[in-house]
């Protein structure tokens, strides 16, 4: 085992010509100031808003390898229209991975620092695809005792997401929400969060396999958009739940509008007196993914009461302010082997992350396929 003075660490360059380099790279551990810790990071999961850093819109089905067994080198084009949109990061090797967990090894001179000599630890806070982290106290969260870094490793992304959302969806005056893509982990999450607090959630998923995967867990209202009777199905959820607000991960294409027709029609159908400008209950369809990357089309068949706007974890936890937030996170740890349980596939080494075979499946951001990364495996 090392001493952690350095590590390997995952890289992502985007050069100007367009060509993607993924790589690692060894790096001196900073010493821990007063109020800092070194981690050895021994779980670290690849979520979908990893993917956008770590491979972003690169053709990865085209990627070529090179380089050694133990420091490989990937490389893959980006298509030239995608250039501009990325024009901050080009030319700048970049470390991934928001959110991790593992062991403290050694700590600073502070009485909060030196409490974590040893524990297991979930922590936020970039660059987690790397042998060592040197972290502030405040962004380690100490798991209870007999917890691994493979049960924490995904303490904050997914939970709080999915928190976030039951929250917002208070905070906004709905009294019911509707998730897409929802056979997700992060999914699954919320629907053991509605069950347990009593809200209803109308769950969108894309194909049966994923319906049974929600079905198996107790999810109520469950309709498959490829089916030819979706729209009337929606509906029906809709008007069983009241559901007005809506959390999309698909992003483009038809989804937020037809979302936004069936919200309407569904008000409609016990509305007591009809307005030619539609009903003023507001609709509200957040977009915090985009599995699809085209346009959002909106047919515009439901009034002038409603919204279509994004929403991302961090701005949110900076709009109710650290008392709040931590509320959240304790939640997370006091439920973490239930409510907040997270699932994996497989977990791979830093080498074995970037193996072509590996990257086409993990890059295709699929429900059922969650890698872990474990960056100290076989250290």
């Amino acid at each position: 085992m090392s001493d952690g003075k350095s590590g390997l660490q995952l890289r992502s360059l985007l050069k100007k010509d367009g060509e993607l380099e993924l790589s690692l790279v060894n790096i001196p551990t900073p010493e821990p100031g007063p109020d800092e810790v070194v981690v050895r990071v021994e779980a670290t999961p690849i979520n979908p808003s990893d993917l956008g850093l770590l491979i972003g819109p690169a053709d990865m089905a085209a990627a070529k390898v090179s380089g050694s067994k133990e420091l490989p080198v990937v490389t893959a084009r980006v298509p030239e229209g995608a250039l501009a949109g990325l024009a901050a990061r080009l030319d700048e090797s970049m470390p991934v991975g928001n959110e991790g967990a593992g062991v403290v090894i050694r700590t600073g001179s502070s009485d909060a620092a030196k409490a974590l000599m040893g524990r297991t630890v979930a922590m936020i806070g970039g660059a987690m695809y790397a042998q060592y982290r040197t972290l502030r106290v405040t962004e380690c969260l100490p798991l209870p005792e007999g917890t691994t870094p493979a049960e924490g490793a995904s303490c904050f992304v997914n939970p709080l997401t999915a928190l976030g959302m039951t929250e917002t969806m208070r905070r906004e005056g709905h009294k019911a929400l509707v998730h897409t893509a929802a056979a997700s982990n992060l999914g699954q999450m919320l629907n053991r969060i509605c069950l347990k607090d009593g809200i209803g959630l109308v769950n969108i998923v894309r194909n049966k396999e994923q319906a049974d995967i929600l079905h198996k867990i107790g999810a109520k209202h469950i309709v498959d958009s490829s089916a030819p009777d979706f729209m009337d199905k929606l509906t029906g959820a809709l008007v069983e739940t009241g559901a007005t607000i809506a959390f999309d991960a698909i992003g483009g294409g038809k989804l937020a509008g037809q979302i936004l027709v069936a919200m309407e029609t569904a008000i409609n159908k016990t509305a007591k007196a009809y307005s030619r400008y539609g009903s003023n209950v507001h609709k509200q369809v957040y977009v915090y993914g985009s599995l699809d990357n085209r346009s959002i089309e909106l047919p515009r068949g439901f009034g002038m009461a409603w919204g279509v706007g994004g929403w991302l974890l961090f701005p949110f936890l900076m709009k109710i302010g650290p008392e709040a937030g931590n509320k959240l996170r304790q939640r997370v740890v006091a439920e973490l082997k239930t409510t907040f349980a997270s699932h994996y596939t497989k977990v791979v080494s830093l080498q074995e992350t970037l193996q072509l075979d590996n990257i086409a499946v993990y890059g295709k951001r699929a429900t059922g396929e969650k890698f872990l990364i474990n960056p100290n495996k076989g250290a």
